[in-house]
């Protein structure tokens, strides 16, 4: 959410961010998102609850700094600080956390569907509208794309579960293997 209030400026300036304002513009998003995690993992509304009860989806200080985190440390840190707040730095943190973000919202996703042993047809839909609103969200600029998600996603995550060596249980790589089929086929990449 960060990131997207950050992309949603236009400006690439982390001062003018509000988390709260991106969150109250697109509250259907955000409502119909949590909706799908919740369905995709089988969570209850106890554990959903928790998502508001950390503060992710209220207004609070965006910060350099965490998109530093946010983005895999892509960025020197400097002794400098504000250096970090330049736009040209804040559109690159911003564009590798995205990607590096949703990326990792995918995997999750997935694995939940499987651990959860959902229908996987049915499941690889809610993946798809989870991770569709998720892109939006982070980069309403459209650079980022759930097919792009996908294809990175599949090249990242997919090949450490699936070798022969790999501790991943026969199930296990069965159901990546199904999702990675189903999840083509619904993106078209």
């Amino acid at each position: 959410m960060e990131i997207g209030a950050v992309v949603a400026t236009g400006t690439w300036a982390v001062a003018e961010a509000s988390v709260g304002e991106l969150v109250s513009r697109r509250r259907d998003e955000v409502d119909q998102l949590l909706a799908a995690v919740g369905e995709i993992g089988g969570f209850s509304d106890v554990a959903m609850a928790i998502a508001d009860e950390l503060g992710y989806l209220r207004d609070h200080q965006i910060t350099a700094p965490s998109l530093l985190l946010w983005s895999g440390g892509i960025e020197n840190i400097s002794p400098r600080l504000e250096e970090l707040e330049e736009p040209s730095v804040v559109r690159r943190m911003c564009h590798m956390g995205a990607d590096l973000q949703l990326v990792h919202f995918l995997q999750a996703l997935v694995t939940a569907a499987i651990v959860d042993g959902r229908d996987e047809r049915q499941g690889a839909d809610r993946v798809v509208e989870a991770l569709t609103i998720a892109v939006s969200l982070a980069d309403d600029a459209g650079r980022s794309t759930a097919e792009g998600t996908f294809r990175t996603w599949r090249v990242t995550f997919l090949p450490g579960i699936l070798l022969p060596k790999s501790s991943a249980p026969e199930s296990g790589k069965a159901g990546f293997r199904a999702y990675a089929r189903l999840l083509e086929d619904l993106l078209d990449a």
